[in-house]
């Protein structure tokens, strides 16, 4: 992800005209205010789905009438939604486009990737309410597991601050390629940002020499940044973090797709009672 200061970048942000996609685009235009940022605001209208054989309630004809209106209303609600970035205060640096897609989500998210060269998508989410558990929406899930570009997953209740702490959650059980830290020392570089590498881990786990040489190659990598190691013992990964989150007051947190377990435990499985992170603090999730 190029995310200097100079280099222009292009920022997908999905909206569906909520509290919290606004909120997401909002903290997208204060994170790169000093980049120069092509931002497209995509809508989906989401296809009917046929496939499953059912014969649709509607013939096709009325269905594809209310399409037309409902895409009608969407192009309506970007444009307003232009009018309300207007009123914020400008910046000479940023320009704004609308794109209005009738699809299946991810499908138009990928066709877009691909084709307007995006280097990070911004999603807003709304928290657990009342019996959801889950935390992040199926649109977010899809998108984090199924398209390879950088996520930045920006909660209801997260407010921008300038970045100071970064929270990186590993288990050094994946060697890093340099592409995916060069991506972690950009957005640290940001705003001067220190970099807590944290390891959560059960009592009487011991480290492997695998572990240990990643933890080393870490250490040589960020050696010139502000950065420091941290271990914590809890048999739950996300409690782990919650604690590490709220001890430090942790600005973002960085995690790696491909770290598959511990980013589920982390952004799948909390349930509500204990995790607050997933309401306040931006995840940013890089792809190999």
């Amino acid at each position: 992800m190029k995310t200097s200061k100079n280099k222009m970048k292009t920022i997908l942000i999905p909206t569906d005209f909520s509290k919290n996609s606004w909120n997401a685009i909002k903290y997208a235009l204060a994170l790169f205010k000093d980049t120069t940022c092509d931002f497209y605001l995509l809508h989906v209208t989401l296809i009917y789905n046929y496939a499953s054989g059912e014969s649709p309630i509607m013939p096709l004809p009325a269905i594809e009438v209310i399409d037309k209106t409902v895409l009608k209303q969407a192009k309506t609600n970007l444009k307003k939604l232009i009018k309300e970035i207007d009123l914020l205060p400008p910046n000479p640096k940023h320009k704004f486009y609308t794109l209005n897609n009738y699809d299946y989500f991810i499908d138009a998210v990928r066709s877009h990737v691909a084709e307007k060269e995006i280097d990070l998508i911004v999603m807003g989410t709304k928290g657990a309410s009342g019996l959801k558990k889950v935390m992040i929406g199926s649109n977010t899930g899809d998108l984090i597991t199924r398209v390879k570009c950088p996520v930045l997953i920006v909660p209801e209740n997260a407010v921008f601050k300038e970045i100071q702490e970064i929270a990186f959650p590993t288990d050094y059980n994946l060697f890093y390629p340099t592409k995916i830290l060069n991506d972690i020392l950009e957005f640290t570089k940001m705003y001067n940002s220190s970099l807590r590498i944290v390891h959560i881990t059960n009592k009487n786990e011991e480290i492997t020499d695998f572990q240990l040489e990643n933890k080393e190659f870490l250490s040589k990598f960020f050696e010139d940044e502000k950065h420091s190691f941290h271990k914590i013992t809890n048999k739950k990964i996300e409690e782990g973090v919650q604690c590490f989150v709220e001890s430090r007051d942790v600005d973002m947190i960085i995690m790696i797709a491909k770290s598959l377990n511990l980013f589920q435990r982390i952004l799948f499985r909390p349930t509500v009672e204990e995790i607050s992170y997933h309401t306040e603090i931006p995840f940013l999730v890089l792809h190999e």
